[in-house]
């Protein structure tokens, strides 16, 4: 079972005065989604209402500061992403509990004409995230989360700006990366 459902939450504190009004405009930096994203996986009361889900990953949409689009994600054991990008969006995620791994790709791939890529050695990169941890990264950004644990849900706080305009999705075989399928927001939402 998975479950999407949308629940508001304050965004972002209010932009000092110095900050440009033009800032909303360009939507919040990565930093900006980092902060958002460890602000509410701190949110006890918040993470603690996600209903989990033994089968499947649940969800829940949140209000993300300056329009930005975010989730509240619930891991069962065993449960990850596969490889995937963001479709030029930038973003970040932070761990509410338990731990989850990312496999990333330190390497800018093309955004499009491109059905089966060989990548170089050296481009993969591993980390874990336990509670309190997250990261941001760039709208060229290809990686897989997962959660590992045999026997513990994890729950993460994922944001994207601009609002995911489709996600690709990737299998891999050695250094052999293969666009499978692109997804839009009516498939997940």
């Amino acid at each position: 079972m998975s479950l999407s459902a949308s629940i508001s939450v304050p965004s972002a504190a209010p932009a000092p005065a110095s900050t440009p009004v033009q800032r909303n405009e360009v939507g919040p930096s990565q930093a900006e989604l980092l902060d958002f994203a460890r602000r509410i996986a701190e949110d006890a009361p918040l993470v603690a209402s996600l209903p989990l889900d033994a089968q499947g990953r649940t969800w829940v949409r949140l209000d993300g500061p300056g329009g930005s689009e975010a989730w509240l994600i619930g891991w069962p054991p065993g449960t990850g992403t596969g490889w995937h990008d963001h479709g030029g969006s930038h973003g970040a995620f932070a761990t509410a509990s338990g731990v989850l791994r990312e496999d990333s790709l330190a390497a800018r791939l093309p955004t499009e004409g491109w059905k089966t890529l060989e990548l170089a050695e050296g481009v993969d990169r591993s980390r874990q995230l336990g509670p309190g941890d997250g990261r941001a990264f760039g709208p060229h950004h290809v990686h897989e989360v997962r959660n590992e644990s045999e026997t513990e849900h994890a729950i993460s706080v994922h944001a994207y700006w601009p609002p995911l305009p489709l996600i690709r999705r990737y299998s891999r075989t050695g250094a052999v990366l293969r666009v499978e399928q692109v997804e839009r927001p009516e498939d997940w939402q």
